[in-house]
């Protein structure tokens, strides 16, 4: 895996010694913090604006000990966050992006259910305009994508920061009881709209362990000597190394692309502006080889490719890689917590497609986890060049939502019959027919129908460019209807 700009946290803390409970997975000395805050007088203006000549930024070695008084930084105004030191960016340093830091070992019994996002979304409405956070699909383990643009934000006298924290739980709300990741755009964050430090620490206040347990990775992308100073001063508070490990700094836009969809991510034009300057400064080398376009589109392969690609080669409507992912859940796995939910073993994932692509059967009883055919049926569909349920209904499924409730199924079965290619038909059935034997044993494996529409909503259509939240609800909406009603549409 390609770790260009991705580096293991300085002054890493080690768990054992310090922590001894594990499942405080991301808890802050909020006394120290105020203490510090009353006590210091250390002022940080200089090393924001890069004028101090060691760019390592050397702190105190009681910063990394946790028993340093916390320096003040109670105004930000003078301070421009996006400016670089005068050598660069800085060699910035994170959590190591590893399959195991991926997993969690706990798990939430109880999953909520999906929110009335209509309703919501007007309330929100002066707020979502700006788009200032979006949802991006799924990343390659098929967690969801939650985006955050600072370029995007408003200058804070036209923004009321409060509604902002509140549009936020709204949004998250929606995903946080599955496995998702955070890519956070640093740049654009300026001393005329960024938000005061009490509002960062009252975020940190309501976005409680319900919010935090299922964050798998947080991407902040071009992160500045600012923010490297920022993780430093409030580490040795965060009673969690697990946390840090999640923490991932991205110098350039291509690294995410070994973790993401790139294609779904729309980059704001500023941020793509910044990024072409910075590669054109610094020349990084560009960590993807070309082995794989030069080799082109194995015949077997399954990944990445159209239905019609799969079927010409193997003479099969449903895709081997469904078959058998589908045939070995239904037997083995309808009763196992958060299936569908929970991410797997990247490694592991990544040998199981490769097998795939190359024709080979799989046998996930040797895998020894039942979430990896779980993932890779998801990753499957959200990697085909086309949606299974096609670019062209699209738009007439988003309408749905304007059609009178007791003419919905009526029209949705309209559609499938109708308007869905016979190939595509075929194979949605027989992964809705699947959903509906998780969903009837709920009680055990605690995915019901709202859980899943969630989770498969974006992967069984997308646009072709980035959906926007309130779209988002109505594929959920349409997953779930799908589900909910299986045997009145799918019954010929």
């Amino acid at each position: 895996m390609a770790e260009q700009g991705l580096h293991q946290a300085e002054g890493a803390v080690n768990d054992e010694a310090l922590f001894e409970n594990e499942d405080q997975d991301f808890e802050f000395d909020e006394s120290g913090l105020e203490l510090a805050a009353k006590e210091a007088d250390l002022d940080y203006e200089a090393e924001l604006e890069g004028i101090y000549p060691n760019e390592n930024l050397s702190l105190p070695e009681a910063w990394n000990s946790g028993t340093a008084i916390l320096p003040t930084i109670t105004d930000w105004s003078s301070t421009e966050l996006t400016r670089e030191g005068s050598d660069g960016p800085a060699p910035f340093r994170s959590g190591a992006i590893t399959p195991d830091g991926f997993i969690e070992e706990d798990f939430e019994a109880e999953i909520g259910t999906p929110s009335d996002d209509e309703e919501t979304d007007e309330e929100f409405q002066d707020i979502a305009e700006h788009k200032i956070l979006e949802v991006a699909g799924d990343d390659l383990y098929g967690r969801k994508v939650i985006v955050f643009a600072a370029c995007k934000l408003p200058p804070s006298a036209q923004i009321d920061h409060q509604r902002l924290l509140e549009y936020m739980k709204h949004v998250l709300d929606q995903y946080v009881e599955n496995d998702y990741v955070i890519v956070y755009f640093h740049f654009g964050l300026t001393s005329k709209n960024k938000p005061k430090l009490s509002w960062l620490i009252q975020i940190y206040k309501e976005l409680d362990r319900k919010y935090k347990k299922n964050l798998k990775a947080w991407y902040i992308v071009h992160p500045t000597n600012f923010i490297k100073i920022l993780w430093n001063i409030f580490k040795p508070f965060i009673r969690s190394v697990k946390f840090g490990r999640k923490i991932m700094y991205v110098n350039y836009l291509h690294e995410l692309k070994e973790h993401l969809h790139f294609d779904q991510l729309v980059v704001p034009p500023l941020v793509l502006q910044h990024d072409a300057k910075m590669v054109a400064s610094n020349k990084p080398k560009y960590p993807y080889g070309q082995d794989s376009n030069d080799a082109g589109t194995l015949p077997t392969q399954q990944y990445g490719v159209s239905l019609h690609h799969i079927k010409s080669h193997y003479g099969t409507v449903i895709p081997p890689v469904v078959q058998q992912t589908v045939d070995y859940l239904r037997q083995n796995a309808l009763d196992v917590e958060g299936i569908f939910r929970r991410s797997a073993n990247a490694v592991q994932l990544k040998a199981v497609q490769k097998k795939f692509n190359q024709g080979e059967t799989v046998n996930f009883a040797v895998e020894g986890d039942e979430h990896i055919p779980a993932v890779a049926l998801k990753i499957f569909l959200r990697d085909l060049q086309e949606p299974l349920l096609t670019f062209d209904l699209y738009q007439p499924i988003l309408r749905l939502h304007t059609v009178e409730d007791e003419r919905k199924v009526a029209e949705v079965r309209r559609m499938l019959h109708e308007e869905l290619p016979e190939d595509n038909y075929q194979i949605l059935k027989f992964i809705v027919q699947l959903l509906t034997e998780v969903v009837d044993h709920s009680a055990m494996n605690k995915m019901n129908s709202s859980n899943l529409a969630i989770v498969f909503g974006p992967n069984l259509l997308w646009p072709k460019g980035q959906a926007s939240l309130s779209s988002m609800g109505y594929l959920n909406n349409f997953a779930r209807l799908l589900i909910d009603n299986y045997s009145q549409l799918f019954d010929r």
